[in-house]
Parts: structure tokens; C-alpha cells; sequence
């Protein structure tokens, strides 16, 4: 293998590994401040309006008794500050995974998943590099990903690479700042902004979630694709369950994820320096 196709190999891996990072945190679509969203950024395209889109393509915001509720449930789940996450996201041909861990939004996103690959063409580039799952760690200005073995030898040794959220822009051109903005905004409570922003919400009725009584909600948030959110909250407004669904250009995304153990202690440490590798610099290492 030459030089440069060793660099892209290590340039395509950490990208796969950004992708994989962001996914397993978001889902389908983020949601920002003023009540838009803004759908995953890179190969797979868009999933859901920009939240740069001019307000008159939104939908009404959601008034009555159902904003009232859905507003209680977004502070609950808000004021929780953590708990723990387990989830599964398949995008279309491109990816299939699994991740479980525990995350905090107090002070900025922090906590720690494992992702496992499970499928998908991004699953095999990585499996080509020794690594069927890999620890995200979240914190407020960067996450971190580790790799295996094979990828540290390409890498000078180093098992982690880090990702400044800033320094995310850079990817696919430009498009990666949609990574960063859901990376740094993703808690429980964004589903619900969703709905928030939807012009159907609905109320599905009382459904039983892994043995909690829940009210099942459900809506469609539209834009250049629509993409579905459903949620199951408990008796304390705090939710159970969350189903997104979107299209992307390799096909349908979905991902399920249920939240338990509210207010879980979470930490995440990062990585010592000498065994991390900075995203920006293998961009940079390819020219990129």
C-alpha cells in the first residue's frame, strides 16, 4: 500500500468513525434553539430542513393542550440532566449500528458509549481496519474515538482520535458542521422540540415500554424530506422511548432509542494525549 492510500485509508476510517460517533448520539435529525432541524451532514445528505431555512417554511408552532403537555415533557427530560442510553440506527445501505452507555447535558454533552457495527458499508471499511466497536466519549468542546490495534500502527501507536467540534466544519467540504451543532445539542428532550415543530402531532394513547406505563406521541416534521418522531413518556414526563425516521440517499434511517436512570452520575475522561491522533491533522496529513 503506498503513502497516500494509506492516508486515505486512515482519513476515510476517521471519517467513518465521525459518522458512526454522531449518528449513535443523534439520530435522524437534531434540533436547534429556534425550533428548526437540521438533519445529519456528510455521505449520507440531509434528512430534514437547515436551521438556517427561512422561518416562513416552517410549520405554526404547536399550541393547546398538546404543546402544554409536550412543553412539560421537554423541561422534565431537560432538568434530568442524565441518564442511560441504549440505541439502533440503520441508514440505509451505508451503516447499521448499536451503542449503549450513559450521557449528561448539564454542562455541555458528556458521557460514554460503546458503538458496535452490526452492518453496512461503513461496518466493513472499519472491520478491514480490525474494529467491529469502538468507545465515543463526549465532552463539551470535543468527543473521542477509539480505534483497534491496526488503525494505531497508520497512526504512530494512537488509539484515540479526537474531534473539536469546530474543527468538524471541515469535513465533506463544509457539511460536517451539522455533526457539530447535534453533537453539542443532543440530549432526550431535543425529540420533543421536534414535535414541537411538527404540524400533526398527535396523541397516540397509553402503551405499555418495557414494563412502564407510557402515553405513545407522534408526529412529522417536513422539509425537503419527512421524517417521523414518535416518543413514549412515563408518569413523570420523562421519556421512555424515542423512534426517528428519515430517508437518506443510501435509503431509509431509522433509529430507536430508549432513556432509563435518570439522573445516572456520568463521566468521561479524556484520553491520554500521547495515544490520541487529531482529526484535523489527518485531514490535513491528505491534504484535505
Amino acid at each position: 500500500m503506498t503513502g497516500t492510500t494509506a492516508r486515505r485509508t486512515v482519513v476515510s476510517i476517521a471519517v467513518s468513525a465521525a459518522l458512526a460517533c454522531s449518528t449513535a448520539c443523534t439520530g435522524p435529525g437534531g434540533s436547534d434553539d429556534s425550533g428548526g432541524t437540521t438533519g445529519p451532514s456528510g455521505p449520507t445528505g440531509s434528512t430534514a430542513p437547515s436551521a438556517s431555512a427561512a422561518p416562513s417554511s416552517r410549520p405554526p408552532a404547536l399550541t393547546g393542550a398538546s404543546a402544554d403537555a409536550l412543553r412539560a415533557v421537554e423541561r422534565a427530560t431537560g432538568r434530568a440532566d442524565s441518564a442511560r442510553v441504549e440505541s439502533t440506527t440503520v441508514m440505509g445501505r451505508e451503516l447499521s449500528l448499536e451503542a449503549a452507555g450513559a450521557l449528561g447535558w448539564d454542562d455541555g454533552l458528556t458521557g460514554t458509549l460503546t458503538i458496535t457495527y452490526t452492518g453496512g458499508t461503513t461496518a466493513e471499511t472499519m472491520r478491514r481496519l480490525g474494529t467491529t466497536a469502538m468507545e465515543a466519549r463526549y465532552l463539551p468542546d470535543a468527543y473521542y474515538a477509539r480505534m483497534g490495534d491496526e488503525f494505531a500502527e497508520r497512526v504512530g501507536g494512537r488509539h484515540w482520535i479526537k474531534y473539536v467540534y469546530e474543527d468538524l466544519e471541515d469535513l465533506g467540504g463544509g457539511a460536517g458542521a451539522g455533526f457539530a451543532d447535534q453533537m453539542r445539542n443532543t440530549t432526550p428532550n431535543q425529540a420533543v422540540k421536534l414535535l414541537l415543530s411538527a404540524g400533526d402531532v398527535r396523541r397516540v394513547g397509553a402503551e405499555t415500554t418495557r414494563g412502564r406505563r407510557t402515553t405513545h406521541w407522534s408526529g412529522t416534521v417536513g422539509g425537503a424530506t419527512e421524517q417521523t418522531v414518535d416518543i413514549w413518556v412515563d408518569d413523570r414526563n420523562l421519556l421512555v422511548k424515542k423512534v426517528e425516521r428519515g430517508r437518506t440517499k443510501t435509503g431509509e434511517l431509522t433509529q430507536t432509542a430508549y432513556y432509563s436512570d435518570y439522573g445516572v452520575p456520568v463521566s468521561a475522561a479524556r484520553p491520554p494525549t500521547e495515544d490520541t491522533a487529531d482529526f484535523k491533522e489527518l485531514l490535513a496529513s491528505q491534504g484535505s
